[in-house]
């Protein structure tokens, strides 16, 4: 059973930046697959990005290409999802998932889920 805690969630204006930290335990961490998903009010979970285990790869959507940097650190059991120039349709509860599908882009595949850190971009 692996566990998962998200932080850096906050209020941030528009253009600003926030990194989001995800914390693992009780698991190999490098053998997981690892993603960013988003949920805004009234809306589905969308994906964000995504990384493999090695992180020989990444993956992102393409409303935050170029914007945002999913990376990680084994050593450390931790994924970041580096956010800039943020929009305020960023706006969402942001949940860090683990999973064995590679740089999958379906939260269904995802088997470990955080409680989510709420990000708010205001205008």
């Amino acid at each position: 059973q692996v566990q998962l805690v998200e932080s850096g969630g906050g209020l941030v204006q528009a253009g600003g930046s926030l990194r989001l930290s995800c914390a693992a335990s009780g698991g190999t961490f490098s053998n997981y697959a690892m993603g960013w998903f988003r949920q805004a009010p009234g809306k589905e979970r969308e994906f964000v990005a995504a990384i493999t285990g090695s992180d020989s790869y990444r993956s992102y959507a393409d409303s935050v290409k170029g914007r945002f940097t999913i990376s990680r650190d084994n050593a450390k059991n931790t994924v970041y999802l580096q956010m800039n120039s943020l929009k305020p349709e960023d706006t969402a509860v942001y949940y860090c998932a683990a999973g064995y599908s590679a740089l999958s882009h379906y939260a269904a595949e995802y088997v470990y889920w955080g409680q989510g850190t709420q990000v708010t971009v205001s205008s």
